[in-house]
């Protein structure tokens, strides 16, 4: 009779979350689409790094050489003064280029934006040449890959024996022509920004009466 009047057991209720596992035949929707975005981007990033990078590299082979080796010397008050030159273009040239992508507004108008993406490529094309001037006068990392090219007049080794404090120079000249730019940007900005009348009232001035403006009246003990 015990056993007759046990009542089953019941099953317990399955889990709110279930996980379905993917079938073999059934094609992934999110992982086709993950994959080619990234197949894209990795198709992208190295024809893309050439692109960006070989401006710098021909500079250096045809003209770094003659830049630092006979350019340098002759410019006005010798190649201190063109170093200090090249860095202070650098803030210059960089504003040039970065100015007109902050006016760019691609949901107010897409013909002014492209526009003003145009007119940022002077800049662009200035920000190559300064930087290979500099970029012409690195040496390798490995001391083993100084050769005789690198020793040649106007090499990156010829540079750093005859003009040791180079780099200081520019550096400085960058710095300080960043601040002079900063400066100025900040005092025009000023002038163009509005002053907002005063919303007070002047305050009354006092009756012939009154030079205290009490009117004749006491003031409180």
């Amino acid at each position: 009779m015990s056993g007759g009047s046990a009542r089953p057991k019941r099953r317990k209720a399955a889990g709110s979350a279930l996980r379905y596992e993917h079938r073999p035949g059934r094609p992934d929707a999110d992982g086709a689409k993950k994959g080619d975005y990234g197949c894209a981007w990795g198709c992208l990033a190295l024809p893309g790094f050439v692109v960006l990078i070989m401006p710098l590299v021909l500079f250096d082979v045809y003209w770094g050489h003659e830049l630092w080796g006979d350019v340098a010397p002759a410019w006005p008050g010798g190649a201190y003064a063109f170093a200090a030159t090249v860095g202070a273009l650098v803030p210059l040239v960089f504003l040039a280029w970065v100015a007109p992508l902050f006016r760019m507004n691609w949901k107010r108008s897409k013909p002014r934006s492209l526009a003003w993406a145009a007119a940022s490529l002077p800049g662009l094309a200035a920000c190559y040449l300064v930087a290979g001037m500099i970029a012409a006068t690195a040496r390798p990392k490995r001391r083993r890959d100084w050769d005789a090219d690198c020793y040649s007049q106007g090499g990156p080794c010829w540079v750093h024996v005859h003009y040791p404090w180079m780099w200081v120079v520019g550096l400085v000249s960058t710095l300080a022509a960043a601040a002079l730019l900063i400066t100025v940007l900040v005092r025009l900005s000023r002038r163009a920004t509005p002053i907002e009348p005063s919303t007070s009232e002047p305050q009354a001035a006092p009756t012939p009466r009154s030079p205290t403006g009490t009117a004749g009246r006491r003031p409180p003990a």
